[in-house]
């Protein structure tokens, strides 16, 4: 099976992309000569990460019949200080609101994701340190 992506250069530093029929548009900040018209890449890591597990999370808990009221995944990133700059650290924050959620199903659907379902959380393991934690709110 194959993926991929083409990404058109538009003027300065900008570029854009369409993924699934949306169109992105990336860019840099106006002080090293971009126009900001979009996001950078970098960021768009912790995106990915956090929206895989976030789908893993909510799917495998609507099987499990976890009703929950409302979710967030949270990333808490370090970046090195010398060139290439790149994130060596990921912290991932699962917050759940929800009356009575059960902790021992929150854990399994949390640790099913970064362990077997993730594929960015495989991924960025073999690059940097993944760590997690989960938040609960009675609402």
């Amino acid at each position: 099976m194959k993926d991929g992506i083409s990404v058109s250069w538009i003027d300065g530093l900008a570029f854009e992309t369409e993924l699934n029929g949306h169109k992105i548009i990336l860019d840099a900040e106006d002080n090293v000569g971009g126009k900001d018209r979009g996001p950078r890449p970098k960021p768009l890591m912790m995106v990915s990460l956090a929206g895989c597990t976030g789908m893993d999370v909510v799917s495998i808990l609507q099987k499990m019949r976890v009703e929950i009221n409302k979710f967030n995944v949270k990333i808490e990133a370090e970046v090195t200080e010398e060139h290439p700059k790149h994130y060596s650290k990921m912290h991932l924050i699962y917050e759940f609101w929800g009356h009575d959620l059960p902790m021992d199903k929150l854990e399994k659907a949390v640790n099913l994701s970064q362990d077997r379902y993730c594929g960015v959380s495989y991924l960025y393991r073999k690059a940097m340190e993944l760590t997690h934690e989960i938040k609960v709110y009675d609402e």
